[in-house]
């Protein structure tokens, strides 16, 4: 047998820094983690080349005493922990006492501190684990921490680092972590001299996930706050109709820390079913606040990982939290246009462009006539009015802008009722003369402001009869959806889905069902997992009005029907109950949702069936009327709106 050696301590440390420093990112986090243990409000991070050659972290925190410098870059020296008894309740993020150790030994560091109101601060050199400079320095309150030349005595390590602009967004990465982590720290983010991201610390997460995760991702968000078993859980949930095919926006934090949790995506998830579409998952920024001697923090290196002590309080509390926020706060999904700007010097020559300007002014009949139709050269428009043997007149009416006419489309005194002060315009081909009215009243009346403000102040109108407004049908457009109009929006319905959702709800809410024997039983010969799962699950089949028995040799007899299904094809129906109870596993919640999900579908309205207007109205009642009905079982949305005043927009009836 081999001899054992000792390692000599420079080995053993280069050892354990592996454990702790694995790339540039794995820096950042210990170091910016240590500035928020030491309370500071805000923190500066800079690194680059990727974090490869300079990294930089400024705090404004307590700052280490100046004889604690050098004993701080020991391993396991730490201030937050004394006694073994502490490890039951850890409430810092670092606590090894690892970090500062385990960088300096495949580092070079420079160490700048001093504590409020100290005479002086320290200034504190260390490479490769050994001491080069220690001594006294005037600075700020606070510490700033440089590390140069990462890995430069370590040179197998080094050659496992990626790209420097890989390494670069692997600490963006953890920065925007960090940030979401601690609202209420101010962090900058300086990369090759360049600030990417400069959070503003006022304590509010909501500011802190707009400023790093975007505008698009914090539009789509629904506040999700609540408290179960002394689990406080609180943050931001997607819509169910803003989930995404990764779950690349799942963010946990535990009291502040950053975690991996199997536990809470599951909860989170399991909130989502029949909400989200299937293949997609929920985004979320959620915090839990927990009694610190209920987790496990101490379970690997890099302290992502907890281990829980009752698993099932945190899974209740979390699903309850995010399943209320969506069934109270989740809305419609509206579909919006986008109304380009007018342009009329877009598709002009050079030549065209200054011809404009300048021969003559523009007549008020002139100005009237081109601005509606987006006439570009007026001089061509205006030769007609100047053809010999031609004499129009120019009444008041006509000159009535788009969104002054009346909802048939034909202009009124009951809709220009403010244009009786503009005068009318004779136009003759004899004297080429024009009658102009004012031009003040002209741009008036192509301003748009009035009829903004009335289909404004309309779409803000309160009930005041406290009764829910009027649902048309008004028909159907492909077979499929539902036109219905209620309010001053238009809704499309996918007539499937919703009664598909209608279908479902009533399921789970009476379980129980009108039920068909039929005249003829059914034979259906299954494969042997299906089988299975039918002959052991007969009783949840039975409890949704399915009368199946055991027939041997991989069959069954089906001998009754929901009383809504009895034109369906039963043997396909009972294969695909039995999938859906054998993706279930040993659940029965879920295996008695995927059965009402399989019958629900089957017994819906399908797409391209004709239904009467009656119809219509009595779907699109129920869905508009209820919050309930919003996405049918498989996540699909129900209903899209569209607003009359997007409508109206799109038209150029209001600007």
């Amino acid at each position: 047998m081999p001899k054992i050696n000792l390692l000599p301590r420079n080995v053993a440390e280069l050892i354990a820094a592996g454990e702790v420093v694995e790339r540039p990112a794995s820096v950042i986090k210990e170091l910016a983690e240590n500035s928020i243990d030491a309370g500071a409000a805000s923190v500066t991070i800079e690194i680059k080349r990727g974090g490869i050659t300079y990294m930089r972290v400024t705090d404004n925190g307590c700052g280490i005493a100046y004889e604690d410098v050098p004993t701080a870059f020991l391993r396991h020296a730490t201030s937050k922990i004394k006694s073994g008894e502490d490890l039951e309740t850890i409430s810092t993020l670092g606590f090894r006492g690892e970090a500062l150790a385990a960088v300096s030994s495949v580092a070079r560091v420079e160490m700048l501190t001093a504590e409020d109101n100290a005479e002086y601060g320290a200034h504190y050199v260390i490479e490769g684990g050994e001491e080069v400079l220690y001594e006294e320095s005037g600075c700020p309150k606070g510490t700033t921490i440089v590390i140069r030349d990462l890995f430069y005595n370590t040179p197998a390590r080094m050659k496992f680092l990626k790209k420097d602009v890989s390494e670069a967004n692997a600490c963006a990465a953890v920065v925007d972590r960090i940030a979401l982590s601690h609202p209420e720290i101010a962090f900058k983010f300086i990369r090759d001299g360049k600030v990417v991201l400069a959070t503003p610390g006022d304590g509010k997460l909501k500011s802190a996930v707009y400023t790093v995760l975007g505008r698009q991702f914090s539009s789509e968000l629904i506040e999700a706050c609540g408290e179960n078993a002394g689990i406080a859980v609180s943050g931001y949930i997607c819509k169910p109709v803003a989930c995404k095919p990764t779950r690349n926006g799942q963010y946990t934090f535990l009291n502040g820390r950053l975690v991996r949790s199997g536990t809470v995506v599951a909860a989170v998830e399991q909130a989502y079913k029949n909400s989200a579409m299937i293949g997609k998952f929920p985004s979320f920024v959620l915090r839990l606040e927990i009694p610190f001697d209920t987790v496990d923090v101490n379970v690997h290196p890099a302290k992502t990982e907890v281990r829980f002590s009752d698993e099932k309080r945190i899974f209740d509390a979390v699903y309850q939290t995010v399943k209320s926020a969506v069934s109270q706060n989740d809305t419609r999904p509206q579909i919006q246009f986008k109304v380009p700007a007018f342009n009329r010097f877009e598709n002009m020559t050079s030549k065209e462009y200054r011809q404009q300007k300048l021969d003559e002014p523009l007549t008020a009949a002139e100005k009237i006539y081109t601005k509606p139709f987006g006439l570009h050269n007026h001089k061509d428009f205006y030769v007609s009015f100047k053809q010999p043997q031609i004499n129009l007149n120019f009444k008041k009416d006509d000159f009535a802008a788009p969104e002054k006419l009346s909802e048939d489309g034909c202009s009124g005194k009951e809709h220009n009722e403010n244009t009786d002060d503009i005068a009318s315009a004779e136009v003759s081909a004899e004297n080429n003369s024009v009658s102009e009215p004012a031009d003040s009243d002209i741009e008036k009346s192509w301003s748009g402001e009035t009829a903004e403000t009335e289909v404004s102040d309309l779409e803000k109108a309160p009930d005041v009869t406290g009764e829910k407004e009027i649902v048309t049908a008004i028909g159907e457009v492909f077979s499929t959806y539902i036109v219905a109009q209620m309010g001053n929006s238009v809704f499309l319905i996918d007539k499937h889905a919703a009664h598909e959702r209608i279908l479902f709800n009533k399921l789970k809410s009476e379980r129980t069902t009108e039920i068909q024997a039929l005249l003829t039983p059914v034979t259906v010969r299954l494969a042997k997992e299906e089988y299975n799962a039918v002959v052991n699950n007969c009783d949840i089949l039975e409890h949704y009005g399915f009368e199946v028995e055991d027939f041997g040799n991989s069959a069954v007899v089906v001998r009754a029907v929901p009383a809504f299904l009895a034109d369906e094809d039963i043997a396909g129906l009972i294969s695909e109950a039995a999938s859906g109870i054998m993706t279930a596993g040993g659940v029965t919640m879920q295996k008695e949702e995927n059965l009402m999900h399989t019958v629900s579908c089957r017994a819906a309205i399908k797409a391209g069936n004709k239904i009467s207007l009656t119809e219509m109205q009595s779907l699109a009642e129920k869905v508009l009327y209820s919050k309930e009905i919003m996405y049918c079982p498989h996540g699909r949305p129900v209903a899209f709106e569209i607003k009359k005043r997007d409508l109206e927009k799109q038209f150029g009836r209001i600007q």
